[in-house]
């Protein structure tokens, strides 16, 4: 989070995005997928915009990045931070969309575009010194033909999501289901000189113009900068 220059509360909604955007990411279904998860919100967080990739890799970032009012005083409040809220979900390849679903949570997107009976959530706790120390997410979905009480209506007696895969599974009444595959994560951009130089030679000439001999450009999801020549010759 220290390349982002995040604040411990946009670190926080950050780690919490990332983790959900892992667990979208690991139902890809070609080896060049993409899952982008991108929030807008009404407080002042602002929104944040996530992907994680069919390889596992995982990057991002909030709109804002430090929050004076919420910083250092705990756990944020959603209400206060985020308030109302619209998530969108873009799976793609690249040239192709493959889907896309808008909602008010993650859960609404998987109950309305993808008529699935699921429920996902996710758990991060960060240092003031925006440092994470847990990131964690968990998704349940029930059978089509399951009977109540549904599996995933159990999914908030989770005390907490920092204890072996096993314990939760035995808290939601799964002690015999098989843990079949794991996908590691690593972080991952793809922004380059090459792409920095591209995003400025697609401006209109009369802006490169007003560019100055040196123009430092900044990538969101990794806060990596790159200084390119405003003129492009």
């Amino acid at each position: 989070m220290r390349g982002h220059l995040c604040g411990p509360t946009s670190a926080y909604y950050l780690t919490k995005a990332l983790a959900a955007a892992a667990l979208l990411g690991a139902e890809t279904s070609e080896p060049d997928e993409t899952v982008i998860v991108q929030m807008k919100c009404e407080g002042p967080l602002g929104g944040f915009n996530v992907e994680c990739t069919a390889a596992g890799t995982l990057r991002g970032y909030t709109e804002r990045k430090t929050l004076d009012d919420f910083d250092g005083l705990g756990r944020p409040d959603d209400r206060k931070v985020l308030g109302a809220r619209q998530v969108q979900v873009t799976r793609s390849v690249p040239g192709r969309i493959l889907s896309q679903g808008i909602a008010a949570s993650l859960d609404g997107y998987l109950a309305g575009s993808l008529q699935r009976r699921a429920c996902l959530r996710t758990e991060a706790a960060v240092t003031d010194e925006a440092e994470v120390t847990v990131a964690r997410g968990i998704m349940i979905e029930d059978m089509p033909d399951t009977a109540p009480p549904l599996v995933c209506c159990h999914i908030a007696e989770l005390k907490s999501l920092t204890v072996a895969s096993r314990n939760m599974l035995r808290q939601l009444g799964l002690e015999h289901a098989e843990l079949r595959r794991t996908t590691p994560l690593s972080f991952a951009c793809r922004c380059s000189p090459d792409r920095a130089v591209a995003m400025l030679a697609a401006l209109p000439e009369e802006e490169r113009r007003a560019l100055p001999p040196t123009v430092d450009v900044t990538c969101h999801m990794c806060g990596r900068t790159f200084s390119v020549k405003g003129s492009l010759k």
